[in-house]
């Protein structure tokens, strides 16, 4: 028998670890080596047939992942999942229509064992529009499942697959265009584990990177649709983990307590852009790069590609917000790629001494959530736009866009960021040029409360008109200021001129 039989014999559990028994050169056995440095995840193996009655997969919706999986023996696993059209909000007070597997961005997690074999249901609801099918890169065969899959609206496809490699794999709708199916958000991820399961941690989580493209800027109000033309050129609008700005924020934050350790499935869907996932504040102990076999150690950010995953483990030893990014950083804090990992528990002042993550790197996302941005914009959109809404979406927004230089008392930094507070120069100025501030910059020396200033605010061209509207009207009428209302309407005919060559005085 060779040994390399013998090891596959032996995985599958149908001969002792004995047979591998190293001779007389002080060599461990191999099946001992193999215990005491077990890989993460298995090589291919066909573990025999199915034993026992079919289960029916429990699937994740996310950020959320099935329990792990504690049988030693391959079942016969059916998988149910539906295709639903939706339309759902892509930021607050916008909407897209999403296409999706299960009805969520990403679809329903899928978590089976090396071995099983998988009986995919793939249904496609009668009110879609549109077929689908599914391309799961878990499996072996043609298309990954997609030549065996195309589902009409009103009806459902079956096939069946072994899965015969262990390790964490994208799936995504392959229906033409193929692009524009995984850019409305069909994609998830299915985790294939290893005979003898993954190490135990205390919390898993799931979470997925996309790239949408509306014709509207980003955080432009209103419903939303794709833009075939951005797609292609690779310009997205937002660019979100789990489909939606601020699904992993506030309320919908990760969480663990200080000592906890904690697992990521991280996957891309893409369809465009390769990921450079980091959690500020952290250093994973494993990156299982790729989602395959190998693990690198004390990773700081990880790659992952367009259609790929990968896993990362590690412990979290000092309590406060660990923000999730995309590293290529605008994509961040201008594109929506930004998520939170909340961490209660007892400091630990000799590994860190310092403050909580604030407003300085968390944006607007430092408040708990954008309630007051999505009603503002609710009643725009009704024609009940009031002023005391627009003070509240203001508020909110100033806090990631203006607070850093400006502090959120309105107070400035003396000699160097003017004091809105109190403003004479906001009292004096008309309306027009107060909302080319934001639009355009200010450029050179300005005199305020009576001391001169000579800094720089670059224009806030990310900023729609709404946002530019709702933000000025918050500070003219905060901390002592003359009060005053300005509209979407206003902003936009001042966007429409020219600015001029420097604004100053």
């Amino acid at each position: 028998m060779s040994r390399l039989l013998a090891t596959v014999l032996i995985a599958a559990g149908l001969l002792p670890g004995a047979v591998l028994a190293g001779k007389a050169t002080g060599t461990a056995p191999l099946a001992i080596v193999a215990a005491a440095s077990p890989a993460p995840l298995a090589a291919p193996v066909d573990f025999g047939p199915p034993q026992g009655e079919p289960i029916h997969a429990v699937l994740g919706i996310p950020p959320n992942v099935p329990e792990p999986i504690h049988r030693n023996y391959p079942a016969k696993v059916i998988v149910d999942l539906e295709v639903i059209e939706k339309e759902m909000p892509i930021s607050e007070g916008v909407t897209y229509t999403y296409w999706t597997f299960g009805g969520t961005v990403p679809g329903s997690f899928i978590r089976v064992r090396q071995g099983d074999t998988v009986e995919f249901h793939l249904k496609n609801a009668p009110d879609n529009k549109m077929p689908h099918n599914i391309d799961l890169h878990g499996v072996t065969g043609p298309g990954g499942g997609a030549a065996s899959s195309f589902t009409a609206p009103g009806h459902e496809s079956q096939f069946t697959f072994k899965a015969l490699n262990a390790g964490l794999y994208v799936y995504h709708c392959a229906t033409a265009p193929v692009g524009m199916h995984v850019a409305n958000g069909m994609y998830g991820l299915i985790l294939v584990e290893p005979p003898q399961g993954l190490p135990k941690v205390d919390h898993e989580y799931y979470v997925m990177q996309g790239d949408f493209y509306t014709t509207g800027k980003y955080r432009e109000k209103g419903h939303q649709p794709f833009d075939m033309d951005k797609a292609i050129e690779e310009r997205p609008t937002y660019v979100l983990f789990n489909g939606r700005e601020g699904s992993l924020t506030g309320d919908h934050a990760l969480t663990a307590k200080v000592g906890e350790s904690v697992r990521l499935f991280v996957g891309n869907g893409g369809p465009n852009l390769v990921s450079s996932f980091h959690v500020i504040g952290e250093i994973f102990d494993k990156v299982y790069y790729e989602g395959g076999t190998h693990a690198q150690e004390n990773v700081q950010t990880t790659l992952i590609p367009a259609g790929g995953a990968m896993m990362a483990e590690f412990h979290v030893d000092v309590p406060g917000s660990y923000v999730l990014v995309d590293h290529s950083i605008f994509r961040a804090f201008n594109k929506g790629a930004l998520g939170i990992l909340k961490v209660d528990g007892p400091e630990n002042k000799a590994i860190y001494s310092g403050k909580e993550v604030d407003s300085v790197y968390l944006g607007d996302r430092a408040n708990p959530n954008l309630h007051a941005v999505a009603t503002a914009a609710k009643a725009n959109a009704s024609g009940t736009l009031s002023k005391d809404d627009q003070i509240a979406a203001g508020k909110q927004l100033f806090t990631g866009t203006c607070s850093v230089c400006h502090q959120a008392n309105g107070e400035g930094l003396s000699g160097v960021f003017p004091p809105l507070a109190k403003s004479d120069y906001l009292a004096k100025q008309d309306k027009d040029h107060l909302i080319g501030i934001p639009l355009h910059g200010l450029t050179g020396k300005v005199t305020v409360n009576g001391k001169e200033y000579d800094s720089v605010m670059p224009p806030m061209s990310q900023l729609t008109d709404d946002e530019v509207a709702n933000i000025l009207t918050y500070v003219l009428n905060s901390w002592g200021n003359p009060g005053g209302q300005v509209s979407k309407e206003e902003v936009s005919k001042v966007r429409a001129t020219p600015a001029p060559a420097a604004m100053g005085h």
